[in-house]
């Protein structure tokens, strides 16, 4: 088959790369990457284990309000801030 293509310039120059790495046709060398490509595309994917994180108690809050942060960070450094 016969066809014409327009190949992004990244893939171009891996494409040249791997030609001189190979020494291989460019013709050969985009079939062998689209068989590896289709064959890949054609695998059931893999299906990952979801993560998850356990949840702890940590106790009330130290502080009455959070949204002073000069508060905040009075008392997380040890300051006698009150």
């Amino acid at each position: 088959m016969r066809t014409t293509l327009t190949i992004d310039p990244d893939v171009a120059a891996e494409l040249q790369r791997l030609q001189r790495v190979r020494r291989l046709s460019l013709k050969a060398l985009i079939n062998d990457a689209l068989r590896r490509g289709l064959q890949d595309i054609g695998r059931p994917g893999h299906k990952h284990k979801p993560f998850r994180t356990r949840s702890m108690d940590l106790g009330r809050c130290l502080i009455d309000n959070i949204d002073n942060i000069a508060e905040v960070l009075a008392f997380a450094e040890g300051e006698d801030y009150r």
